[in-house]
């Protein structure tokens, strides 16, 4: 009986653990992807790290509650684009994330565009990255 009470109870508690620690983690190297952005493009400045912890969560926000509604309203676009047009909402939810916080600032769509490329871009290698570090189970 003890193993079955082991596989379910620590194998729950387990999980949960390493869900937790693979979200913290994603969100700090977010943010410092976000820092890796400012340094490679002059469009987009971050003051801090604690600006860039706070950028990275608006973001993700925005891109799990706006971005999906954006998607199903602009879907007719973004079919007759190609898909293009998924790359002008991303930029929107980097240009608004940067328009309400006081320290990332983003110097105009066209800056938006470029930065959000590059975060999309390392977001994937960090993604990739974490997949491999915490495996599914």
């Amino acid at each position: 009986m003890e193993p079955a009470l082991y596989k379910t109870g620590r194998a729950v508690i387990g999980g949960c653990y390493a869900a937790i620690m693979k979200t913290l983690v994603k969100w700090l190297l977010s943010a410092a992807a976000l820092l890796a952005v400012a340094h490679l493009y002059s469009g987009v400045a971050v003051q801090s790290f604690t600006s860039a912890l706070i950028a990275a969560l608006v973001i993700g926000l925005f891109n799990a509650v706006l971005r999906p509604v954006l998607v199903v309203l602009t879907l007719p676009v973004t079919v007759v684009t190609l898909g293009l047009f998924l790359f002008v909402i991303n930029a929107l939810m980097f240009w608004s994330a940067a328009g309400i916080l006081d320290g990332f600032h983003v110097q105009g769509f066209s800056a938006a565009l470029i930065g959000s490329l590059i975060y999309t871009l390392l977001g994937m290698v960090i993604n990739s990255a974490l997949d491999r570090l915490f495996p599914k189970q």
